[in-house]
């Protein structure tokens, strides 16, 4: 595995920093990982539809540009990935979480997920095809670690 980056991509919440965080430490820990994200910037995500294909009257139609635009970044992320992790956040219902979470374990990719211990009931299909089920990005990064070793 020597000089190979791992591919990791970064599913979930937009509301924290927590992928910049998780980037941050991967690098000061100098792990051979390279993430791919979303669009993380709520604006231009829900905008991008009508800011390059026009305004919509109706909110269904503009949220359907968006979707399906943000989908082609999202599902050729997920398919260059070796690796998907999902995180679910406090606030908010993440839909679109999930829904990666699906994609990635349809095409056998192998997901981490992190999320409250509250939320384990709701997300317990969602837990039960993932790899490792994680509370914090410091235990994500402990996996990342260890997948990354060069004996």
């Amino acid at each position: 595995m020597k000089d190979v980056k791992l591919k990791v991509y970064l599913s979930g919440e937009i509301h924290s920093d927590w992928r910049g965080d998780l980037i941050n430490e991967a690098e000061r820990l100098l792990l051979p990982v390279e993430f791919l994200t979303p669009v993380i910037t709520h604006d231009a995500s829900d905008n991008v539809g009508v800011d390059i294909l026009g305004v919509e009257e109706n909110d269904f139609w503009k949220d359907h540009k968006a979707a399906k635009i943000n989908a082609i970044r999202i599902k050729n992320g997920i398919e260059k990935s070796d690796v998907v992790i999902v995180k679910f956040g406090e606030k908010y219902r993440q839909w679109n979480a999930a829904f990666d979470a699906g994609f990635a374990a349809a095409m056998g990719k192998p997901y981490i997920v992190i999320h409250p211990k509250e939320f384990t009931h709701a997300l317990k299909e969602v837990d039960g095809q993932a790899m490792a089920v994680a509370e914090h990005t410091d235990q994500v990064l402990k996996i990342l670690e260890y997948l990354t070793l060069q004996e």
